[in-house]
């Protein structure tokens, strides 16, 4: 702290701006709290600029892109059709640029100060700022999310790049290869395979090995269709002029390597030993079902305290903080936090689904849904999990638009829905939420369109 300066005081100080903070501090103001918003880059975070959104608008595009060139049975011919990519980077960038935009907005209109800086804490209730702010605060948000983990040997840099760089590129590459096989390699190596380019996964087991065997059987079928080739039980071993060479011998080509080997949370330079603030064994901010971390005036959401490492979890958390810290007796509760995999098929899943002692599994195939059959996507099913009372306990949506459709099953777990509550609610025709409910009528026995046997 500068000798002779007096600190700025605020309510409540927010460290990071993407979506859990960003959210805190809109909800704090909400609540009359004076707010101070500190974020080191771009306001909406690493969601808004180089990860969620990006990525899903990219998908969007590469998906239009592919499906216009496979489109013949639908009586669609298309004789000359090309890419630009810059012109594609474009857009990405004028998205990113218009939700910051929004973003800043927002704080404006709440009346929240941001200061673009990174924070460190001197003590319980002091920030140093590095543009030489020094803060006094009642209350502070932790909210500075995470950022890709590093491979030794690969370290990023020229061809060797992490997701963010990956979503930034001006041109398509010839060839890439990818190290890792969780959802972000999945959902990147699809999209670049869409555009033309020779995708490899390096997976040391199998691409998305903790998910449904079954789901993820229809999505590699997909990828074996786009050429996407996976290296399982294989580890990277050195890379040097466009090829990476691999644990078993062999080599892949690559102009361009994506390490995607997971995340780690962003708490280098925050001083949390100066404010008391505890990590747990990974590194995580350690916080109890209201968010306080180990200093009770200091609390934490998002990435940075641990999985499940997605956007929507940290937009709750960021309500639920935002409260807490505003001195409303609020905490995070929610049963179930929805996941997505943006492949092709989408896999979407709330709650579990796994079949076990006093819980039921039904599934529903595509195949026999209207919808999917007018639109060539019969690839795809709809399980659902149920006990002996009939309580829904899991959905997993494997189809078009399952992203769309998840928010029914997380809400219905939340709220204890029944199984009969599904299936005696009307669901518009025709749509790929009826197989939701066609899964709920096949659980009570009483199918309507797939015959299961007698």
């Amino acid at each position: 702290m500068v000798m002779g300066f007096t600190p700025e005081e605020t309510d409540v100080a927010v460290i990071g701006a993407g979506v859990g903070g960003y959210v805190a501090a809109i909800r704090a103001a909400e609540c009359g709290k004076s707010v101070v918003l500190i974020e080191k880059e771009k306001l909406g975070g690493h969601c808004l600029n180089y990860a969620c959104i990006p990525s899903k608008t990219l998908i969007k595009i590469s998906d239009i892109y592919y499906k216009a060139q496979h489109s013949e049975k639908f009586g669609i011919h298309t004789s000359a059709i090309s890419i630009d990519p810059k012109e594609m980077l474009d857009w990405r960038l004028s998205v990113s640029s218009k939700l910051e935009n929004g973003v800043k907005f927002l704080c404006d209109s709440h009346g929240i100060e941001t200061i673009h800086a990174a924070a460190t804490f001197t003590d319980d209730h002091n920030l140093q700022l590095t543009d030489g702010t020094s803060i006094t605060f009642k209350k502070a948000i932790i909210a500075t999310g995470s950022e890709p983990a590093s491979l030794a040997g690969f370290e990023f840099g020229g061809s060797i790049v992490d997701y963010k760089k990956a979503l930034m590129l001006d041109f398509i590459p010839k060839s890439m290869a990818i190290i890792g096989a969780g959802y972000v390699s999945v959902e990147i190596g699809m999209l670049y395979a869409k555009l033309g380019t020779s995708v490899s996964i390096i997976a040391r087991s199998d691409v998305l090995s903790h998910f449904d065997k079954e789901a993820v059987s229809v999505i590699k079928k997909k990828m074996s269709t786009l050429g996407v080739k996976i290296y399982t039980g294989s580890t990277p071993k050195a890379y040097n002029a466009g090829k990476l060479a691999l644990s078993d011998g062999s080599s892949v080509d690559a102009d361009i390597v994506v390490v995607a080997i997971g995340l780690k949370p962003y708490t280098q330079y925050l001083g949390l030993e100066n404010a008391h603030v505890a990590l747990d064994e990974k590194g995580f901010v350690k916080v109890d079902n209201a968010l306080h971390t180990s200093n009770a005036d200091i609390l934490a959401v998002g990435d940075v305290i641990g999985e499940p490492m997605l956007a929507h979890k940290a937009i709750r958390q960021g309500v639920v903080a935002g409260e807490v810290a505003s001195g409303i007796n609020s905490a995070y509760d929610n049963l179930v936090v929805p996941a997505v995999i943006f492949s092709d098929p989408v896999i979407a899943i709330a709650g579990d689904i796994a079949e076990k002692e006093g819980i039921s599994v039904k599934k529903f195939p595509l195949t026999a849904l209207g919808r999917s059959i007018a639109l060539n996507t019969t690839e795809g099913f709809v399980k659902i999990a149920y006990d002996s009372e009939n309580i829904v306990k899991g959905i997993e949506i494997v189809s078009d638009e399952a992203d769309s459709m998840i928010s029914e099953a997380a809400l219905a777990i939340e709220m204890g829905a029944s199984v009969e509550d599904i299936a005696d609610t009307i669901h518009p025709h025709p749509t790929y939420s009826e197989a939701v409910q066609e899964a709920a009528e096949a659980a009570l026995g009483r199918p309507i369109h797939f015959f299961y046997g007698k």
